[in-house]
Order: structure tokens, then sequence, then C-alpha cells
């Protein structure tokens, strides 16, 4: 074998190599997208777990009780379900046994209270059977839905939106979730709310017009509902003002007791 012979083997060889390592390395290596900004995501603790439940989207009823809808100015026996969203970053947790300091918001000198059932959903779908709804149902927490009720009725009075009134920075109170298969699914029980002592509101789940199966069901006909979704239930009559200074305490029978003041 020449020498030229030999040089051409060697530099043969040398190119398969070469080629072979081209092609073990993509043309354009997919580099992971990263997040631009450090945007929190929003939990809520679970009773006896060291998980959190990871929030996707708020959902409100409203209007759920035939008395709270008759002292809204609306006929509870004619009107079908109606919703609302808030941002998930509107919630605010409250730890059992304490009481939460919640800030008085900005632009109101009319701030209501509104106690209510909150179900958290561990999965979802559309168009859910009412039958087949509670499955989609992980726990329960008790919740408050604070409103800046002179905001929303003047926005409700242009036939404006009235969003401002509803979602604002601790508009969504609630206590940790208790997983369903602890507590079972809520579909009566005593609720209540006491300011400073005073008992406000009083009624019983099984008041409500919509069950949380039903609220369920109507829901996924308009949205596709997923794991992460929460759902305030609605809350009963003699919604309220409060002020500086005021303690707020939310009873919901199966539940432990839920407090905040108004700072």
């Amino acid at each position: 074998m020449t020498d030229l012979d030999r040089r051409t083997m060697l530099a043969t060889g040398a190119l398969a190599l070469a080629g072979a390592a081209a092609q073990s390395v993509p043309a354009h290596a997919e580099v992971a997208p990263k997040a631009m900004l450090p945007v929190a995501a929003v939990t809520i603790p679970i009773v006896g777990a060291t998980e959190v439940f990871q929030v996707r989207r708020i959902y409100c009823i409203g209007r759920n009780y035939a008395a709270h809808a008759i002292e809204r100015g609306s006929d509870p026996t004619r009107e079908p379900p109606f919703f609302f969203q808030k941002p998930t970053d509107a919630i605010q947790n409250v730890a059992i046994g304490t009481v939460a300091d919640h800030p008085y918001p900005s632009l109101t000198k009319n701030y209501h209270h509104e106690v209510e059932l909150v179900a958290a959903l561990k999965s979802g779908g559309t168009n859910i059977p009412a039958d087949k709804a509670l499955e989609h149902v992980y726990g329960y927490a008790l919740g408050l839905d604070m409103t800046r009720r002179d905001l929303q009725n003047g926005m409700a009075a242009e036939k404006k939106p009235w969003e401002i009134g509803k979602s604002f920075d601790h508009a969504a109170v609630l206590g940790p979730i208790h997983p369903a298969d602890k507590t079972g699914h809520f579909t009566q029980g005593a609720i209540s709310l006491a300011v400073n002592g005073t008992v406000r509101q009083s009624s019983d789940l099984k008041n409500m017009i919509w069950s949380v199966a039903e609220q369920i069901a109507k829901l996924s006909e308009a949205f596709e509902l997923k794991a992460g979704d929460i759902i305030y239930s609605g809350t009963p009559e003699n919604v309220g003002p409060v002020v500086k200074g005021d303690v707020l305490l939310c009873k919901l029978e199966g539940l432990p007791d839920m407090s905040i003041k108004i700072v």
C-alpha cells in the first residue's frame, strides 16, 4: 500500500467520523423557554397534607339563596344561574385558629361581607351531568366573597360591567381546603357570619337555589372546567357593610371557623 493510499484512507475515515458526530447533534437544538418574570403560583393549603392546591380559576355564582336574591332586587323563581370570576391573586388564605388582618380596600365607602361554601375541583370537563359533578370535587373550604358594593351598584346602574366591585386585591378570602373524602360532600348544614359577635347572616346550605353539583353542571356548559378551579357557591341574605376594626367570624357546620379583622 502506497503512502497516497494510506492518506486517502485516513482522510476518508476522519470525514466519516465527523459526519456521524454531526448527525448525533440536532441541527437546531431546542432550548426550553424560560419565564421572563417571577410570577408566583397561587395556592391554598390543604388540611392534613404537605401538598398545596394550585388555583387555576375562581368562579362565583350570584344570588344563589332566594332571600338574598330578593334583597338584591331579583326574582329567584325565574332567574337562571349566573356567574362571574375573580383573579386568582385575589385570594387571601386564613389559617385555622387565627384572626387574619384584612385590608379595607381603596375606592369604596360601602364594603360588604358575603360568607360562602367554596368547592375545589380536582378534574373537570364540558357538559358535565349534575349526577356526575361531585366526582370532580377534591374538597371544600369556608370563604368570603368581599364586595365593594357601592362600586358594584354604581356600575350596574350604568349598565356597565361591575368587575371593579368584585375583583380586587384580597377579595377572595378563604380557609384551607378539606378533602371531600374526609368531610363528605356538603349539601346541607348551617352557615353563618357574625360581625363583632352579632350574627348577621344565618342560613342553611340546603337553601341554595342551585346545588354545588348543579353549579358545576351549569358552569361546564359555558366553560371547560379543569383541575385547580374553585367555585364560590353563593351567599345567604343579610349581607352588609363592615368598617375598619370590625371582626368577622364565619361558621359552616362540618368545617372549622374562619375569622378576619378589617384593618
